[in-house]
């Protein structure tokens, strides 16, 4: 379910391939049971309505609302798919989608009619001839669908995993993140979705969810494109929590429920690879490490797969321990992710390695040099393509393995590898934040304001609210203005972590000869990271010197940005007053300044000037 109301234009299959169309189709076999999650378009750093009157960036709908997607929600019918429609999605900088979850489940039939019954009230609320009651008809239907979503879950029944299912028509890969969260200060589920060139099936396990997320209880959920640029187009079936008999089933529910694939049209997206006699000549268990020798050209086909974006497991039947010590004496295990090595049956590796990649199992491609090995995963495992590992020289000129090299598919690997450290780490801390925090190695780069990153800086004070505590918009006129002002020091945030790069996050002016900091602002992304936290100490000690005053503050303090604002009672500011709105707040030259070590700084702003 979607914004019918207030997204109407409808496309066209003909915008989609043939067999893109019958993948979107596949799902529908498998999927017993879906949630009708209210998906709604909204922007990264929205806090309705203050934005609507404060953003330049704000563009309104018709409803009154932002329009974050250049054509909204396009919809685009196929009855063949889980939800009988697929959802076109251009979206601009900022841009998510979002919704309130839940985990009511029903019937594909009924779930269709509820769905028909939503499109034929969004166009009967077209049809109001007075623009202000359909505006406000427009509202109150969304209202309803987010109330309706809340209701809790009316049996026990739950559903297996989340299912996303995305096509993109580009030629590069989109890094998109779902988060789902939870009540305030607990530790939002996180999950990296790599939406590759062509069709991509997500499926996200609720257990993975669960260890963070009380799914009984209220939450949300958002799907958010990481650092994409304009216009960039996905067409999306399900994404809705399911009943999925084709996840974790059974080999012989897997079996009699195969997931139709097109061998024309199938791109291999990882390439799992036996060991003995297949990677290596020789069999580790027998001879020895000292007597194994990687087959000819198996450091140039890894390589040739891994920079185009072709992922890379193994399944053997060994000892992990030994195999795995081969792999780094042969300096090239960190190709290989999620590397199954067990003395298990070979098809629950392999169906371990499309589970943890969340990748669908007619995406692998397994090689091996046993024939027994080989028709035992294919017969749990139909959809999968098998080679006998006589071939595997073939692999680098197969037509399923030939995807452009591209900066993106170069990253790949070590995207899977950010997220797949990010969830271990999590689930390690999960009962001591701090600590969480700490083993994130988050970095803060502060650099004062250029003529390079203005842009970027003029749309975060565009977008921030909730955060932003002085409520200032800055226009680039004004941005400018502030370059050639010797007497404000101004400051521009980057942050880091070890699992990737939020980029741009905050922005600070201080007045000089004042020692008064007259505009903070921070992205929401980072919010609960301690980094407002870090920034404020990293300020204090700079503007510390002999013979100087006490530091002040500027603090427009409002409904949305109070929370945030308990960072200066943390630190123990003092309030002197009020006027015009604005609390000015002091901490004392000779209070200490709280320093919690959480984040290292490095700091490119030439901090010398504060003694000109």
């Amino acid at each position: 379910m979607y914004e019918s109301e207030s997204n109407m234009i409808v496309g066209s299959e003909r915008e989609l391939p043939e067999d893109i169309l019958a993948r979107f189709a596949e799902s529908r076999k498998a999927v017993a049971k879906r949630t009708m999650i209210p998906w709604g378009e909204h922007c990264t750093e929205c806090v309705w309505p203050t934005c609507y009157s404060t953003c330049d960036l704000y563009q309104p709908r018709f409803d009154g609302r932002c329009r974050r997607f250049v054509e909204g929600m396009v919809r685009i019918e196929h009855p063949e798919s889980v939800n009988s429609y697929l959802l076109k999605i251009t979206f601009k900088r900022w841009a998510k989608l979002w919704s309130v979850g839940n985990t009511r489940l029903y019937a594909l039939p009924q779930a269709d009619r509820l769905e028909h019954r939503d499109q034929w009230l969004a166009g009967g609320i077209q049809l109001f001839p007075v623009r202000a009651l359909r505006a406000q008809a427009m509202r109150k239907r969304y209202s309803w669908k987010k109330r309706m979503a809340r209701r809790p879950a009316r049996s026990s029944e739950a559903p297996n995993c989340m299912l996303m299912e995305c096509y993109n028509p580009g030629g590069v890969a989109v890094s998109m993140t779902l988060t789902v969260r939870g009540n305030p200060g607990e530790i939002p589920f996180q999950s990296l979705l790599l939406m590759q060139p062509g069709f991509n099936r997500h499926r996200i396990g609720m257990g993975e969810i669960e260890k963070f997320i009380d799914i009984s209880s209220r939450f949300d959920v958002e799907l958010a494109p990481n650092e994409v640029a304009d216009t960039c187009t996905l067409f999306f079936g399900a994404m809705d929590f399911v009943i999925d008999t084709a996840y974790a089933a059974p080999p012989q529910t897997v079996a009699s429920q195969p997931e139709a694939s097109s061998q024309t049209s199938r791109l291999c997206k990882c390439v799992v690879w036996d060991l003995d006699n297949t990677l290596w000549d020789g069999t580790l268990i027998e001879d020895g490490r000292e007597k194994l020798r990687l087959k000819p050209s198996i450091p140039e086909i890894l390589k040739t797969l891994d920079e185009r974006g072709i992922l890379i497991s193994a399944v053997s039947k060994n000892s992990a321990e030994d195999a795995l010590a081969v792999l780094r004496d042969f300096g090239i295990a960190d190709y290989f992710l999620f590397p199954q090595i067990s003395w298990n049956p070979k098809s629950q590796g392999v169906q371990q390695v499309a589970r943890s990649l969340n990748i669908g199992l007619d995406s692998l491609l397994f090689v091996d040099d046993s024939l027994f090995e080989r028709e035992e995963v294919k017969s749990v495992c139909p959809d999968l393509v098998v080679l006998d590992a006589v071939d595997y020289q073939t692999i680098p000129t197969r037509p399923d393995c030939q995807t452009p090299v591209t900066d993106e598919s170069r990253k790949r690997r070590m995207l899977y590898r950010e997220q797949q450290v990010r969830d271990t780490v999590q689930r390690k801390f999960e009962g001591d934040y701090f600590a969480f925090l700490r083993d994130c190695h988050l970095q803060l780069t502060v650099q004062p304001l250029t003529e390079t990153n203005l842009e970027r800086v003029h749309e975060l004070t565009q977008r921030t609210n909730q955060m932003n505590f002085s409520g200032n918009r800055y226009s680039r006129s004004q941005l400018h203005e502030l370059l050639r002002d010797h007497e404000t020091d101004t400051y521009v945030l980057d942050c880091k972590d070890r699992f990737g790069a939020y980029g741009i996050i905050g922005f600070c002016t201080v007045q000089r000869q004042q020692n008064c900091m007259t505009d903070l602002m921070f992205s929401c992304r980072i919010q609960a990271k301690r980094v407002e936290h870090a920034f404020i100490s990293y300020i204090l000690h700079s503007y510390r010197r002999p013979g100087t005053t006490d530091f002040f503050v500027n603090y427009r303090k409002t409904k949305k940005n109070a929370g945030p604002g308990q960072v200066f009672a943390d630190f123990g500011f003092v309030t002197l007053g009020e006027s015009d709105g604005v609390t000015r707040l002091t901490f004392p030259q000779d209070k200490e300044i709280p320093d919690d070590q959480i984040i290292a700084i490095t700091d490119l702003t030439k901090l010398t000037r504060l003694a000109t």
